[in-house]
């Protein structure tokens, strides 16, 4: 159950257009299941794993819903060096519908293993987008993988309808994913990194700056400071369902950071005035905490747990500020048409601040935002 319960949560919802998911149990009389991870259980547990207590397959999963499913593997393995496209095209020209169940695997990516490419490994691709193509409907593409994957091919692709990526979801993740297709379960996963896009490979794998260069060209990395193309953004998932939010209390919308004389004013590059959180005191830091009461509103047809991210930015943007950073995640189980509060604690010493070209933590005078799906509060710094 555990296993089961966590998989489910970890199914991310990538793309799902004219709502073709979830599949009808009722309507679908045929599915073709296509790709070398439909088959197989060690994908499944990626490589931090023990034997698990009893598996199911992604293809025996599927098949518990569909009586008439047609497996194909279509390539010789992962890697997929060699690939039966006109055998993939004439399966899927015969079924309702189409998983393709692809991605990666540890003779991929694992300890002692780094990848030297975002896209899919060998002619994966090209069998998806010939499958695709062949349908009747458009498909389903399912992705194991660790790491992102550069899937902009199929996230413009009319023909693939729907991505769902599963990470290694373990022992249940297979049932997981037969649940979410056919409806039992609404998906509410969230991209816990940034999915960039194949030529972030000409960055070298040993430049760790986190902050972008613009004489360079350098991107800067993680989703605080990139500044390039990204094909999904770090905290990215859909749902079946459609949430609403909306900030509904913030105890103060200004705050004042009175220096004594002993405290040092610093004036940034860009004129930007800030002082160091090391002297207000952890006093003054606990004093200013702020509770946030976020409502969230379910408007789908179906119940579903769903994390709500709060981020903060500044108005400010460059000489080393982030884009925006995290604050942190609730989830909140919801039925359709049912509404909650749920509260943040923000501590503007740690969450309002930055880290300065000394390394030092300091706030800086000006606006800053707390962000939630678009919905944004100012909170202004005055020193």
């Amino acid at each position: 159950i555990l296993a089961l319960d966590a998989a489910r949560n970890g199914v991310v919802l990538l793309k799902n257009s004219a709502g073709l998911l979830p599949l009808s149990k009722s309507k679908t009389m045929s599915l073709a299941v296509i790709g070398p991870n439909a088959n197989s259980v060690q994908t499944l547990l990626g490589n931090y794993a023990g034997p698990p207590c009893k598996f199911v397959t992604p293809l025996q999963a599927l098949q518990s819903y569909i009586k008439h499913t047609i497996p194909y593997p279509g390539c010789d393995s992962v890697q997929c060096s060699s690939a039966s496209i006109d055998g993939a095209v004439n399966v899927a020209k015969g079924a309702d519908h189409v998983v393709l169940i692809m991605g990666l695997d540890d003779t991929q990516e694992k300890e002692g293993l780094d990848r030297i490419d975002l896209v899919l490994p060998g002619k994966q691709q090209e069998l998806i987008i010939s499958v695709a193509k062949a349908a009747k409907n458009p498909v389903v593409l399912v992705l194991l993988s660790g790491g992102p994957v550069d899937i902009s091919f199929a996230k413009n692709d009319k023909n693939i309808a729907s991505i769902l990526w599963a990470g290694y979801p373990g022992e249940a993740g297979a049932i997981a994913l037969a649940e979410i297709i056919f409806g039992d379960h609404n998906p509410g996963g969230k991209l816990p990194m940034t999915w960039y896009p194949q030529e972030f490979v000409k960055i070298s794998m040993t430049d760790m700056r986190m902050r972008p260069e613009t004489s360079s060209g350098y991107p800067g990395r993680t989703y605080r400071f990139y500044k390039g193309p990204t094909v999904f953004e770090f905290g990215y998932g859909l749902s079946y369902s459609k949430y609403t939010y909306e900030l509904s209390a913030v105890s103060q919308n200004k705050l004042y950071l009175n220096q004594s004389s002993t405290m040092h004013k610093i004036n940034n590059f860009d004129s930007v005035l800030s002082m160091l959180v090391s002297e207000l005191g952890t006093e003054f830091c606990e004093h200013n905490k702020l509770p946030v009461r976020i409502e969230v509103k379910n408007h789908g047809e179906m119940a579903g747990k769903h994390p709500v991210l709060l981020f903060a930015r500044q108005t400010k943007q460059g000489n080393g500020r982030p884009r925006k950073q995290l604050v942190g995640f609730h989830s909140v189980q919801l039925s359709a048409g049912e509404r909650a509060e749920i509260e943040f604690e923000v501590s503007p010493c740690e969450h309002l601040s930055r880290t300065n070209e000394d390394g030092l933590m300091v706030m800086e005078e000006g606006t800053h935002f707390l962000v939630v799906e678009g919905q944004e509060y100012p909170i202004s710094i005055v020193i």
